[in-house]
């Protein structure tokens, strides 16, 4: 029974750090009001490049053969913490 339940649990499971930092990019670009556009692009790229990849994680844990989504997973889990990167130097330099 507990094996069943982790099978079915593991791609949630997984996806949850990914949909936590795009949840935590929309609560940000949502709070700051006069923000440059520079810094809500940066945050909004970024909450999208870890929603999608929130998505490849969950789709690869349930297809661990498909190494098109490991790719995908990595490749924009890295493209989403380069936009914060991003948008902490803008906010440093521009506000």
């Amino acid at each position: 029974m507990s094996e069943e339940f982790d099978k079915l649990i593991r791609p949630i499971r997984n996806a949850s750090a990914p949909g936590t930092l795009a949840a935590l990019c929309l609560a940000a670009l949502k709070i700051g009001g006069d923000f440059p556009h520079v810094l809500k692009l940066g945050l909004l790229t970024g909450a999208i490049m870890f929603l999608l990849s929130a998505f490849f994680i969950f789709f690869y844990s349930i297809y661990p053969t498909r190494k098109t989504l490991w790719t995908g997973t990595a490749v924009t889990f890295l493209f989403g913490l380069l936009s914060l990167v991003a948008s902490a130097v803008a906010l440093l330099f521009i506000v």
